[in-house]
């Protein structure tokens, strides 16, 4: 009678597992191959943000900021400075308007938007003129005279603070 493959299947497995594996070989040295791959993957340096804490990082920035200085005080005339002063004035006084708003309140509500919108109204106009008689523009402004320029500003600001007054009641 022949044993059942059940039977026959389950002493093979018995087997194989009584049986000791064989000692590995020695792995022979391999020669150096001069293939290469095609294709590498390269990392990119790990990035690290430079800041102003290491060594000459701080005389770094103060160099920037004094050639940035003196390079706008040594090529920008005098008519535009005088326009980004009063600019930075406006940009404090608005600052100044909002930090009141929020501190002491803002009971008469159209008051503080009257100001707030003449000191922003100013400002725009004051960069406009800024930009109309900028010698760098010539091109782009090639009808407007400085003169008329300043003529447009004195007219735009005397309606804009016209309606500022008037939204006060």
């Amino acid at each position: 009678m022949a044993p059942k493959r059940g039977n026959a299947a389950a002493a093979q497995a018995a087997a194989a597992r009584s049986v000791s594996p064989a000692p590995p070989k020695a792995a022979a040295p391999t020669p150096p191959t001069t293939t290469t791959t095609a294709t590498t993957t390269a990392t990119p340096p790990a990035v690290t943000p430079k800041t102003n804490t290491g060594p000459g990082g701080a005389q770094t920035w103060d160099r920037i900021v004094q050639n940035l200085l003196a390079h706008y005080l040594d090529t920008t005339p005098q008519r535009t400075k005088l326009l980004d002063a009063f600019m930075a004035f406006l940009v404090a006084v608005g600052a100044l308007q909002f930090v009141y708003c929020v501190v002491a309140g803002n009971y008469p509500f159209n008051a503080f938007l009257s100001g707030f919108s003449a000191t922003v109204g100013q400002f725009v106009l004051t960069a406009s003129l800024r930009i109309q008689t900028t010698e760098a523009n010539k091109g782009d402004f090639p009808a407007v005279s400085p003169e008329r320029a300043f003529a447009d500003y004195v007219v735009c600001s005397l309606i804009l603070h016209f309606f500022c007054v008037n939204f006060i009641n």
